[in-house]
């Protein structure tokens, strides 16, 4: 299976949300929402639909409607970070120490290696 990259370099068909809706368990939705969910962003099981941030118009967890990085990577018609011309900037620096993705980081690096090459 080919990999799906989001903007923040996270691996979608990895992600616990993506996977779950592929797999339509509903189970896994509603134990990631309890898992995900906080006093400030409270989540329920609807709220981890994912089929990927890069797609418009399907569906997104609740955090893609506010993830400033998949903004941003919109408005510059960017593939992913690795394709911005100020990578690594420090929102994404930042969202990626905030959401402990380190791996997301190692992704994009490796695309801009093989961008530059």
């Amino acid at each position: 299976m080919q990999k799906v990259i989001a903007y923040c370099g996270i691996i979608c068909n990895e992600c616990p949300a993506y996977i779950a809706t592929q797999k339509n368990d509903e189970n896994e939705k509603k134990r990631l929402a309890q898992l995900w969910s906080s006093k400030e962003v409270p989540l329920i099981p609807e709220d981890i639909e994912c089929d990927g941030c890069l797609l418009e118009g399907k569906r997104l967890t609740k955090f893609c409607y506010v993830c400033v990085i998949r903004k941003c990577a919109i408005e510059k018609e960017v593939e992913n970070c690795a394709y911005c011309e100020e990578y690594i900037c420090d929102k994404l620096y930042k969202h990626i120490e905030k959401l402990n993705v380190p791996e997301a980081k190692e992704t994009l690096d490796e695309i801009k290696r093989n961008i530059s090459t």
